[in-house]
């Protein structure tokens, strides 16, 4: 794949890792930021949502703590993500596991149950590794919207001290995703958007921005303060195969996605 210049592969990755290690921007882990008085003129937080592949994920983290940069592996209670021992190993080069809850979903929507499950969820991340942020998991598929729980509970009564969606402030951040397998800003998109019309009106690069190589370029010119750059570890990687597969499969879910969309509008 080297002599390819195919996106959304672990060596691509690898440039991506490299131009900002070259940069100025400071790379911090969510809990360092939402914890620190005084933040770097320029900073880029590097967020996983690790959906089903905690092997890539892996991989990725071993690519950034070669470049001596930071990031934050939001990970699922599931059977393909949830193994402690790789948790462990992420954590030892430097890195942030956060949990990816989706107890909304699995309770149906029943509050009461949801809150539960998050606790015990949680408590079961912890007694492997420390967690000290969350982050909701978007099923295009379900009704509910995991991160609505905190419209009636308060994640601080659980020691927790932030979540993406609800407290970055995204007048100062600029957020960016490969959701889809891109990270143009498409109708494909179900649930993770910043839900601020404000944000989607004014964001200055919707429209200018959908490959790597378009990220690359605007980390290079550093002309945007903080950004927040999303990606999925399944969506990466390095065998021809692997990558065809899921390229084919996101281009199938895209379709469904879109019509998602295009119905609750």
């Amino acid at each position: 794949m080297r002599t390819l210049n195919l996106d959304f592969t672990l060596e691509k990755y690898n440039s991506l890792c490299e131009t900002i290690s070259k940069s100025s921007y400071t790379t911090l882990t969510f809990s360092q930021y939402f914890s620190r008085k005084n933040l770097p003129e320029k900073c880029i937080l590097l967020r996983h949502d690790v959906d089903r592949n905690i092997g890539n994920a892996l991989k990725m983290a071993k690519i950034e703590n070669e470049f001596d940069l930071v990031s934050t592996y939001y990970c699922r209670k599931t059977k393909r993500v949830f193994k402690p021992e790789y948790f462990k190993q992420i954590a030892s080069l430097g890195h942030e596991i956060g949990f990816h809850y989706e107890t909304l979903d699995k309770a149906k929507g029943d509050f009461v149950e949801a809150i539960k499950l998050f606790e015990q969820e949680l408590n079961t991340f912890r007694d492997f590794i420390e967690i000290k942020t969350i982050c909701m998991h978007g099923n295009p598929l379900s009704p509910w919207l995991n991160s609505n729980i905190w419209n009636k509970y308060d994640f601080r009564e659980f020691g927790i001290i932030g979540e993406p969606y609800l407290s970055l402030d995204y007048k100062k951040v600029v957020y960016l995703t490969d959701t889809g397998r891109t990270w143009a800003n498409k109708n494909i998109r179900v649930k993770d958007v910043i839900r601020n019309g404000d944000y989607q009106r004014n964001n200055p690069l919707i429209g200018n921005i959908s490959t790597t190589d378009d990220i690359i370029d605007l980390i290079k010119e550093e002309r945007i303060p903080q950004i927040c750059l999303l990606s999925h570890p399944n969506r990466w990687h390095e065998h021809m195969i692997d990558w065809i597969g899921e390229s084919v499969l996101q281009n199938i879910k895209n379709i469904g996605k879109a019509g998602i969309v295009w119905y609750r509008k």
